[in-house]
């Protein structure tokens, strides 16, 4: 199916999923490790149920889950044209049956769906509390993408909590660096955390992504995942981040 691209947009192929296309832009939004990563950790109900992803950018969770299971799966995104991206991504991949986008604040979610929850919420947050206007990006839509300018972290972790059911689960992808503010957090609204893995750049540096997931009134139980490690000393793919992007090791 053929897509209308504007400005600097593209289409591209979907990692592993041949017959996925996504429409990016190397201005406005191209999805990250980080979304892909979350994607493959998160617990995903196959056959019954429904998820939520919020702060979906141009829809690459969305698109990925669908590969993975048959159940309806929303998308939340609060900027306009990355919205609109999103919505071309689900109709370019004739998944409208199955995905619908939804332009929106993540805090508003819960009057939104009223009494309606949610099996599964993922969420790929923005991960800076910066409030110096020095640090931010000089493009607006990575600065509201990657800074906590529209919503916190407990903006975010408040809504999660809202719409997952009881038993439902709740995965995020975020920065170890707030690993104690996020389990502080996930408890103070009832999401038990219950599977955590630390990915690092490669071996002997310091963690630089944390993929955690956690039940809704969930018993404390937690397992704590095998390291993820992106590069080998010779600076390529390991074989395991291969076979989460590629769906091969070669």
């Amino acid at each position: 199916m053929d897509a209308e691209l504007f400005g600097d947009e593209r289409m591209d192929d979907l990692l592993a999923e041949e017959n996925l296309k996504i429409i990016q832009s190397s201005s406005v939004f191209a999805f990250s490790l980080d979304a892909v990563l979350l994607a493959n950790f998160a617990s995903i109900p196959r056959t019954r149920g429904k998820i939520l992803d919020l702060c979906t950018g141009n829809g690459v969770i969305p698109l990925l889950l669908s590969q993975k299971s048959q159940v309806p799966i929303t998308g939340v995104e609060i900027q306009s044209k990355l919205y609109d991206m999103a919505h071309r991504n689900v109709t370019l991949n004739g998944l409208s049956e199955q995905i619908t986008m939804i332009e929106g604040d993540l805090r508003e979610m819960p009057a939104y769906f009223q009494n309606d929850t949610f099996d599964l919420v993922t969420v790929n947050p923005p991960y800076f509390p910066t409030k110096n206007q020095n640090h931010w990006n000089k493009n607006d839509y990575l600065t509201i993408a990657r800074h906590e300018i529209y919503c916190d972290l407990e903006d975010v972790v408040k809504a999660c909590s809202k719409l997952v059911r009881p038993g439902g689960r709740v995965a995020m992808v975020h920065r170890p660096s707030r690993f104690v503010e996020i389990l502080t957090l996930l408890r103070s609204y009832k999401i038990e955390p219950k599977r955590l893995r630390f990915v690092y750049p490669k071996m002997g540096k310091e963690a630089n992504m944390l993929l955690i997931e956690g039940i809704r009134d969930g018993k404390p139980d937690v397992t704590i995942l095998p390291p993820l490690y992106a590069y080998t000393d010779q600076d390529q793919y390991t074989s395991e981040l291969k076979e989460i992007l590629y769906g091969t090791t070669n």
